[in-house]
């Protein structure tokens, strides 16, 4: 018997796992299995950390969650900084990962990092937010105030791999066409026509979750048949 596959969602720059909350309403309603994870930093309220945290925090703390769970037949689904997350997770454990689905999210290869792979507008904003204390990115301006300050070194950490993760050929990008300044417009170029991977277009801003909830549900269940 085909063992039930297992979606897993990590947010993307300062959100937590109610940024997903109108996709995993909709998958509930579809009887899929799902979690969303809040990365550590993020929390709602502060939580007192004995260590900096960066990109290898978030990464092990995606893994510690599926190996504790016994969690296999994973969907890993990553939304814009969070491409880098599911990546190194990806690496590590590509036995439990079924497919990897980048929501207008990076790609990275061994040795990117976030500020490497975005683009001058970002690593601006990057930069100038974390002026106040040089180790947490403030909140950019915008209505959401769910989102939290994340700590810099998780954009600025380059991401170590072995290779691993390649063995994962299920590989979705979700590109999201409809907002100025998009870092991911080159990245859709490169890959539209590649046979490695599905490529997905929704006409939407960055929050995809908010804004085509139902579009976003459907492509993530065809994955799941």
């Amino acid at each position: 018997m085909e063992i039930k596959k297992t979606y897993l969602f990590i947010p993307g720059g300062w959100h937590g796992a109610w940024a997903f909350d109108p996709v995993t309403t909709r998958l509930k309603e579809f009887n899929k299995k799902y979690f969303a994870l809040t990365l550590p930093g993020l929390e709602p309220e502060p939580v007192e950390q004995d260590k900096i945290i960066n990109l290898t925090t978030h990464i092990q703390f995606v893994i510690d969650f599926i190996v504790e769970r016994d969690i296999t037949n994973v969907i890993l689904c990553g939304h814009s900084y969070a491409g880098m997350v599911i990546t190194g997770v990806a690496d590590r454990i590509p036995e439990r990962i079924y497919a990897l689905v980048y929501i207008d999210a990076y790609i990275p290869k061994n040795g990117d990092s976030c500020w490497k792979l975005t683009s001058d507008h970002y690593r601006n904003l990057f930069a100038s937010g974390a002026e106040n204390d040089g180790f947490t990115v403030a909140v950019p301006p915008g209505s959401e105030n769910r989102r939290r300050p994340q700590s810099l070194a998780t954009f600025i950490q380059s991401l170590q791999l072995t290779g691993s993760y390649e063995q994962i050929r299920n590989r979705t990008f979700i590109y999201l066409s409809g907002w100025e300044g998009t870092p991911f417009k080159k990245q859709y170029e490169i890959l539209k026509n590649s046979a490695d991977w599905h490529v997905k277009t929704i006409d939407c801003g960055h929050n995809v979750m908010t804004q085509r909830p139902d579009e976003l549900t459907t492509i993530l269940c065809d994955l799941d048949k």
